[in-house]
This record gives structure tokens, C-alpha cells and sequence, in this order.
């Protein structure tokens, strides 16, 4: 299937406003790592194949193991994950599915327990950007496997 829009070509101005929070998240002091699980977990739950696979590769670059990628969709059956990431990830889901029920406050206990109010106010906005570019990348259909990552900077 083709892509729909090509959208930093349509809205260049609306693409780098969201590269821009983007490039705040990744400054924040929020570990890689942590940020790429969150990612991909909120695109597993949008559905978003470009987006799974953009940053599977992308986790794979900054260490992450084949087997927590893999056992990712069921985090909390596995003892592959820390407590942090843990709460990371059910905030992701509390987020990222907010429409369907109400943000539970044990999730906001779990998660404050590990993050301060800056970082969680970071790990939201990363969870709220993410959950954007979903929304873009499926409703204009970008096509999944075209990701390359960019090459290290020296």
C-alpha cells in the first residue's frame, strides 16, 4: 500500500513542531532505552506498524535484547523488565488508552514512585508524542520496513 501523504513535505511547519518535542524529550535525561520501550509499547497498542518497527530497530541500537522486545506486548508476565520500567510502561498503556477508561491512581502511585514530577512530566510528554506520530503514520498510511536509522554522528 503506497503512502497516503507525504506529511513533512504537506506540513513542514507542523513536522518540525512535533520533531521539536521530540528533540526536548530526548534531552530531557530520560534513559534511551526506557524512552524506545515506551515507544513501542504505545505503538503495539495504536497499532502502529511503521512506528513498531522504526523503533524496534531503533531499541536494538541502544542495546535493547531480542527477548525483551519480543516479550514486550506482555511485560507484565515476564521478569524481564525493572520496577521503573514497569511503571513506565503502565503509564504508557494508562496514557495511551486514556479514552477508554479514566487513569487509575494506583498507576499514578506506581509511577511517582520512580519518577519525579519532571521526569514524569517528560515520560508523558514522550508518551503524548508518540501516540502522535501513531496517529499520523496510520492515518496517512506510512509505509513500515522504509525506516532507516540515521547514521552516527562522529
Amino acid at each position: 500500500m503506497p503512502s497516503r501523504i507525504d506529511f513533512p513535505k504537506t506540513a513542514p511547519g507542523a513536522y518540525m513542531a512535533m520533531r521539536g518535542l521530540e528533540a526536548y524529550v530526548r534531552q530531557s535525561g530520560l534513559e534511551p532505552g526506557l524512552l524506545e520501550l515506551v515507544k513501542i509499547r504505545a505503538s503495539q497498542l495504536n497499532g502502529c506498524a511503521y512506528c513498531i518497527d522504526m523503533h524496534t530497530k531503533d531499541a536494538r541500537a541502544h542495546g535493547e535484547t531480542e527477548q525483551r522486545l519480543y516479550a514486550l506486548s506482555a511485560w507484565r508476565e515476564t521478569p524481564f523488565f525493572s520496577e521503573r520500567e514497569r511503571a513506565a510502561l503502565a503509564w504508557t498503556e494508562a496514557v495511551t488508552l486514556v479514552a477508554d477508561a479514566p487513569i487509575d491512581e494506583d498507576d499514578y502511585d506506581d509511577v511517582r514512585e520512580h519518577f519525579d514530577e519532571k521526569s514524569l512530566a517528560d515520560l508523558t510528554l514522550a508518551i503524548v508524542a508518540i501516540n502522535g506520530w501513531n496517529r499520523l503514520s496510520i492515518a496517512f498510511a506510512t509505509v513500515p520496513g522504509s525506516y532507516r536509522r540515521p547514521a552516527p554522528e562522529e
